[in-house]
């Protein structure tokens, strides 16, 4: 298996990244499209390929309180295959070297993956787009 995760540097892999989003977040989850495409520009996207076809993708953005990690979407065809845990690392590896508070918000079924990069949950469980969430900081 050929797994690639990369900084997204062209339009044209914008695009990939943003089909990907629409597949897993506005139809599969049902997430409003109004709340998915947000803070495009200010973010660092990362695509994801398996043999060079398009298969997750994810982004990082600077915000007051910090560096968030979000929109993490794998297909459906390609969970379960390391893709998620390719994503992470590459997006932690990106962060500037002050990045001394890293986040996230997880949905309940992803954070046993994200604590295993040393994310750690942080107060109450909330709602975000209909989905449960928990708020997750990296312990440094």
């Amino acid at each position: 298996m050929s797994l690639l995760v990369q900084k997204v540097n062209h339009p044209e892999d914008l695009e990939k990244v943003f089909a990907i989003r629409k597949i897993v977040f506005v139809e599969e989850q049902n997430c409003p499209p109004e709340l998915e495409w947000e803070h495009e520009d200010e973010s660092v996207h990362f695509l994801a390929t398996h043999n060079g076809q398009p298969c997750g993708a994810c982004r990082w953005r600077k915000t007051d309180a910090g560096y968030k990690l979000e929109r993490f979407a794998v297909l459906k065809e390609f969970r379960g295959m390391g893709v998620g845990r390719a994503l992470i690392a590459e997006a932690l590896s990106d962060l500037p070297e002050n990045a001394h508070y890293i986040y996230l918000n997880s949905q309940l079924d992803a954070m046993s993956l994200y604590a295993k990069f040393g994310f750690i949950a942080e107060g109450d469980q909330f709602e975000e787009a209909g989905i449960q969430h928990f708020k997750m900081v990296k312990k440094i």
